[in-house]
């Protein structure tokens, strides 16, 4: 992956519904290889997929709750079985298999309290070997995003030996 390469991610990751002569013109290409570029990069898997980012208020989704969830054993059987259940719950934004107190993190979004009541007393509490549940609202969203700091992270990797450092031009000194 190249300085251009990471101009096209950063340009898709804050609008992906550029055409690609913007995003050409955006980052310094032509159409053609500029296309050639985002394909290569959506088979290599960079690119996972592209999605629209809703208002969450404008849909309903009006509370925002972060739930703690320990389970009684921490068996392969029973992580399986949670994760699976997790997948069908619309109401869980990400779940995250966690070190310390709890097991799992999870984001949830619901329309008010009693959503909320009805997703953890009819739903998640009834989720086989689910031992504790422990929920925080969340009062205001500070911050938000959903684009990784690409250069940061691409730095950070050659920093430690993981990828090559970039080739200077002769006029880089």
């Amino acid at each position: 992956m190249d300085t251009i390469d990471v101009k096209i991610l950063i340009e898709l990751q804050e609008d992906a519904s550029l055409s690609n002569v913007e995003l050409a013109q955006r980052v310094g290409l032509s159409p053609s290889p500029c296309l050639v570029r985002v394909r290569a990069l959506e088979t290599s898997g960079v690119i996972a997929r592209r999605v629209t980012l809703l208002d969450p208020h404008s849909v309903g989704a009006n509370i925002s709750v972060f739930i703690q969830v320990t389970l009684e054993r921490q068996a392969e059987v029973q992580l399986e079985r949670f994760e699976a259940a997790i997948q069908t719950f619309s109401e869980v934004m990400e779940c995250y298999l966690m070190t310390g107190d709890s097991d799992y993190m999870l984001r949830v979004v619901v329309s008010d309290v009693g959503a909320l009541q009805h997703f953890i007393v009819e739903k998640l509490s009834k989720t086989p070997g689910v031992a504790n549940i422990r929920s925080s609202f969340a009062l205001k969203q500070v911050k938000y995003k959903t684009a990784f700091p690409i250069g940061e992270l691409l730095d950070a990797q050659r920093n430690v030996g993981v990828l090559p450092r970039r080739q200077q031009r002769p006029d880089q000194g």
